[in-house]
């Protein structure tokens, strides 16, 4: 299977086929709305308006499952991105990124693009050691580690690469301006 046979839910709980971006440069983004990651929906926006019209698609999933850091309603997401960060992009329904629940396309996003690390710096340093002690082994698996990690699809549908949320949002840009 590819990253086209896979679907998502809308906010609205409509389903997306991912079909519909093909062709398209494709950033898939687990998002929060409080944490300390939610500024880059700046850059995020920055990108889509800049970008979109050349081919650039973001997909919005917010998730809850790092520290409760998405509490709200997909309604209350919504109003909080659009108000705060303007955001035009489309924002899927809150989801599950890892475990039992979580949504087949990260599945295979995932086994597509294993972790590889946060990279080096202060945010790095401290992703690190944080996640060391909620699983010791975190290096060694593809899991999702926190919000605002990023996929980036290219226009055949291959997943080319992972960026964490420590990554800096000018290489996330450089890349994604690579591939359109």
């Amino acid at each position: 299977m590819g990253i086209y046979d896979y679907s998502v839910l809308d906010r609205k709980g409509n389903e997306v086929s991912l079909q519909g971006f093909e062709g398209k440069v494709l950033l898939v983004v687990n998002t929060a709305t409080g944490c300390g990651f939610t500024p880059q929906y700046k850059d995020l926006e920055s990108m889509y308006e800049q970008y979109h019209d050349k081919g650039l698609e973001i997909l919005d999933i917010p998730c809850n499952q790092f520290a409760g850091q998405t509490p709200g309603t997909d309604e209350e997401i919504h109003e909080f991105c659009t108000l705060k960060y303007n955001t035009q992009f489309p924002q899927m329904k809150k989801s599950d990124v890892n475990g039992e629940n979580e949504l087949p396309l990260y599945t295979f996003l995932k086994s597509q693009k294993g972790f590889e690390g946060f990279g080096k710096g202060p945010m790095a340093l401290a992703m690190s050691a944080m996640l060391k002690k909620i699983d010791p082994d975190y290096k060694n698996n593809p899991a999702i580690k926190w919000n605002f990690t990023k996929f980036l699809v290219d226009r055949q549908g291959n997943v080319v690469a992972r960026f964490e949320p420590t990554a800096s949002m000018k290489d996330v840009a450089k890349a994604v301006e690579g591939l359109l």
